[in-house]
């Protein structure tokens, strides 16, 4: 029944033993600052673009 059993004792005090020198650090990258974007079209034939492609989506359907 289910997808069978397993000793509760092996998922406990599970040790491991890391190399923290050898470890990824993800905030090695971080910087701060500002994005800025420019487009060549206003906000309302952008608006109106995405439409066009969500209304293309649905006639794939």
């Amino acid at each position: 029944m289910g997808f069978g059993s397993y000793d509760e004792s092996e998922q406990q005090d599970q040790n491991v033993e890391t190399d923290e020198d050898a470890a990824v650090n993800v905030h090695e990258n971080d910087h701060e600052g500002e994005v800025e974007f420019e487009f060549d079209e206003n906000e309302d034939a952008l608006i109106d673009r995405l439409q066009d492609m969500k209304d293309d989506d649905d006639d794939g359907d």
